[in-house]
């Protein structure tokens, strides 16, 4: 008897962790696109792209100066001017963890100076997947001189 109960308790534990995976791959691609809207609105400079991602509550936090920072939607997305993507630019996502309605994301951002390191919380409001915080941290790029070829001779 206690190896049926043992066995029924492990089914069932197998099957909860199962439909949690299951959502969670159903839901990938949807945060994904989240994202995507994100890094692509940053690329090209387009504001309501940008703010399409966030949720209304939205908010930047970062450290800076020896000052804790924060920046609210409206004030983060004044100041953004289309342009074309800069072939020095790249935007990438890290990683996504989900679990139910929230997730949380890495996004890598390279400029040609700037490594900018982006983590995002995410939750499922009526169906679409919202960014609603990000803090951000960003590191000069290192350069490598590299010595001047001498003549052979």
């Amino acid at each position: 008897m206690r190896k049926v109960f043992l066995f029924i308790s492990f089914s069932f534990l197998s099957f909860n962790v199962n439909a949690q995976v299951n959502d969670a791959t159903n839901e990938w691609p949807l945060v994904q696109k989240t994202l995507n809207m994100y890094i692509e609105g940053q690329a090209t400079g387009d504001s309501a792209m940008v703010a399409s991602s966030f949720h209304e509550s939205w908010q930047l936090k970062y450290f800076a100066e020896n000052k804790f920072n924060i920046v609210t939607k409206s004030k983060y997305i004044v100041g953004y001017k289309k342009h074309p993507k800069s072939p020095n630019w790249s935007g990438r996502i890290v990683f996504i963890d989900i679990t139910n309605s929230v997730a949380t994301a890495k996004v890598e951002i390279s400029t040609s100076k700037l490594l900018f390191t982006d983590y995002f919380n995410l939750m499922k409001i009526n169906q679409d997947w919202v960014i609603v915080d990000k803090i951000s941290t960003r590191t000069a790029h290192r350069t490598v001189e590299v010595p001047a070829a001498t003549p052979k001779g």
